[in-house]
């Protein structure tokens, strides 16, 4: 058997194409052409067979027609010259009588990357455009989309223009939906295509004739057009309420949208909107597609924050099953959260009491599971407390799996509150009070303090020993002052008496310790009615607008890296190999910022000894660091993280570090010496390269200036 690619296997192919024999069947023809096909999927070089497949593709049947085009386009690269052979044939292809061959010769030639093409196009797209075959006509408006992204700059051809703007009104509805996209595509320095009166109700009119996917694209492109009056408002309304009952998630969601768009001086129309909408949300939310089911846990408790308990009388279906990943796991607890209530209260937190012994491997953080839970109990009881035995019940052997401060805090806070009705409270506080030495977290030996103060008010014999315990290492031993400010304070309070401990600590006034209840205030819906069926209630909003920041239209895959630049300074990921790179494109210059690249905390300080101070600048900055915020950001842009400082620590620092494709490393240094002021920012380089050093430091600045704000939040 010849060996695949080889010369012997590419002779033996040629004479098979060539043979009259061959040529003169219609089958073994086909045959031939699809054992090209073969080799070139396989990964062979068959760029030498490319004038007999040109030939080919001119053979009466249309089978062999498309095998062959699939050749030539993917060859047409590399042989440009041979290539204008198969323009030829595609050319007079386009005049065929049969329209699926018109079609596919549009296809096929709007395909062709190789230089020149363009001046080949403009006529066979106009006579499509106005062809009788609708298949033609889909063919030739996503060709015209074609043919300006191959001009690249040029100016955009106006009469080409209005020839798809009269489209518009074709009677195929695909065509029309095949407009918009590239009218989309061809203006889009313009601001896009342009919906006036008359397109937005033609479009509104011919909704019903369109299939799923190009009402949710029509009902996208509404969102651009502002009714001139009430009555008009009201009228798209009355056309549009059937598509909020639709079979289809996506046209269900971008209905709803619309509709939370045009009626924002309506807050009546739009809590109606939310309400019919629950219906097709609580279906998305039991959807086997994980997919589907995790982005409308997301868009339900979107809308919980304008419409606190909407869903409460389903809050069964935000039950867990043992089958779901952690990520819907996570989502559905958060939902339950947020529905409690009176009737429920019993049933969310037997259901919660589950999660905190959930072993299962699926969840790859079942501790983390188990704080939410645990900080979620602190607020029951602060909003609910007749439900506070309930969860008291509901505590034991919570502690197993705690090991974040908040979860920690949220613990010691409900067993000092209400630790008379936990039988081990005083126990599990002891095991606290014996680990005090190597806990981490300042808060959490002050939560401590002041929880063992409480229970001694309740259960004094067995916490007095403890508590003199703990009074002892906080005063004596501890070096972090605001912990033995704390100390000292309940010692000299309890000199003063139970009674005056009591009025203290015992007093009606919010309990300091209760972050957890901020930003419950309800949002109006105009806030967030154009992130409706957008990332941003996926991401979080400030998350998805750092990664949309300077995202372009599409990310580009091709074999080497390149550039697609919607915006002045653009990032795009890009598929290089199996390797994904962090493209950076600033007015001048480029820096690619590779993601895979570690160093050890070693392999930092001994290089940052070694170099030069590269830079130095200073950055506005208000109120103080958040490290995960940070971190997070850094890691979109492909910048590591080598140590950082913890949250409240003044002077608060970071150490980072990122490499470029060309092995040029950038190391750096983030100060910021108080809160409210400037972020200093030292950058040293292992290379001289200036352009790229200039580029580092505005992938730098973007990062930072989008986190800044988040500080005094």
């Amino acid at each position: 058997m010849p060996y695949l690619g080889g010369e012997e296997a590419l002779r033996e192919l040629r004479r098979a194409l060539a043979n009259p024999h061959v040529q003169a069947d219609r089958l073994r023809y086909r045959a031939a052409v699809l054992r090209v096909i073969r080799h070139m999927a396989r990964g062979a070089d068959v760029s030498a067979l490319f004038p007999e497949m040109v030939k080919a593709s001119a053979a009466a049947d249309a089978v062999q027609k498309k095998l062959a085009s699939l050749y030539v386009r993917a060859q047409a690269p590399r042989q440009p010259q041979l290539a204008l052979l198969a323009v030829n044939t595609l050319r007079k292809d386009c005049s065929h009588p049969s329209p699926a061959v018109r079609g596919l010769a549009l296809r096929s030639m709007c395909g062709l990357s190789m230089p020149g093409i363009q001046e080949y196009l403009r006529q066979p797209l106009l006579s499509g455009l106005r062809d009788r075959a609708c298949y033609v006509r889909r063919a030739a408006v996503l060709g015209c989309a074609r043919m300006l992204t191959l001009q690249g700059d040029s100016e955009v051809d106006g009469a080409l223009v209005n020839e798809l703007y009269s489209l518009l009104r074709d009677p195929d509805p695909i065509v029309v939906v095949n407009c918009l996209r590239a009218l989309e595509e061809i203006l889009k320095k313009e601001g896009g295509v342009v919906i006036n009166k008359p397109i937005a109700h033609h479009l509104l009119n011919r909704m019903a004739d369109l299939d799923p996917w190009g009402q949710s694209e029509v009902l996208t492109f509404l969102l651009r057009y502002r009714p001139r009056s009430e009555e008009e408002l009201f009228d798209i309304l009355n056309l549009l309420d059937g598509y909020l009952k639709s079979s289809s998630p996506s046209v269900v969601m971008a209905a709803t949208k619309l509709f939370l768009v045009l009626a924002r001086e309506y807050p009546h129309v739009q809590a109606d909107v939310l309400v019919r909408v629950k219906g097709p949300l609580l279906s998305a939310c039991t959807s086997e597609s994980r997919e589907l089911c995790f982005t409308a846990l997301c868009h339900v408790r979107q809308i919980l924050g304008s419409l606190p308990g909407h869903f409460s009388s389903h809050y069964k279906k935000f039950f867990c099953s043992y089958s779901e990943p952690h990520y819907i796991k996570c989502q559905k607890m958060e939902v339950l959260c947020e529905l409690v209530n009176d009737e429920n209260v019993q049933q969310v937190l037997e259901e919660l009491k589950g999660y905190c012994t959930d072993v299962s491997v699926e969840l790859a953080q079942g501790a983390i599971f188990a704080i939410a839970v645990v900080q979620a109990f602190r607020d029951l009881v602060w909003l609910c407390p007749q439900c506070t035995d309930a969860v008291c019940r509901a505590l034991p052997s919570c502690e197993d799996a705690i090991q974040d401060s908040e979860g920690k805090q949220a613990l010691i806070w409900l067993l000092g509150a209400h630790g008379e009705k936990v039988p081990n409270a005083p126990y599990v506080l002891e095991d606290f009070v014996e680990n005090v030495k190597s806990e981490m977290f300042p808060a959490v030996k002050m939560e401590l303090l002041t929880a063992l103060v409480r229970l001694f008010l309740s259960r004094p014999a067995e916490c007095q020993d403890m508590l003199g315990r703990l009074l002892y290492y906080c005063i004596e031993e501890e070096m972090d002052m605001a912990v033995r400010d704390r100390g000292l304070f309940y010692y000299r309070l309890l000199q003063s008496g139970v009674e005056e401990v009591k009025r203290v600590l015992c007093s009606p006034k919010s309990d300091p310790s209760l972050g957890l209840l901020e930003d419950r205030t309800e949002r109006p819906v105009n806030t967030w009615a154009s992130e409706f069926n957008t990332l941003a209630p996926v991401y979080g909003r400030e998350c998805w607008a750092l990664i949309t920041a300077h995202q372009p239209a599409e990310p580009s895959y091709t074999c080497s890296p390149c550039a697609d630049s919607r915006n002045r300074d653009t990032e795009a990921l890009v598929s290089e190999g199996n390797k994904e790179v962090l493209k950076v494109h600033p007015d001048t210059g480029s820096l690619t910022l590779i993601p895979d690249v570690h160093l050890t905390a070693e392999q930092f300080e001994k290089t940052w000894l070694s170099l030069e101070m590269s830079c130095h600048l200073s950055l506005p900055w208000c109120g103080t660091a958040h490290p995960d915020t940070i971190q997070t950001a850094l890691h979109v842009v492909h910048i590591q993280t080598i140590a950082m400082s913890k949250a409240g620590v003044q002077p608060w620092k970071a150490y980072l570090s990122a490499q470029d494709d060309t092995g040029c490393l950038f190391l750096a240094e983030l100060l910021l010496e108080a809160a409210d002021s400037e972020m200093q920012v030292l950058v040293k380089q292992s290379e001289a390269k200036p352009e790229a050093l200039r580029t580092f430091l505005s992938v730098l600045r973007t990062v930072v200036g989008a986190v800044a704000g988040l500080g005094s939040q």
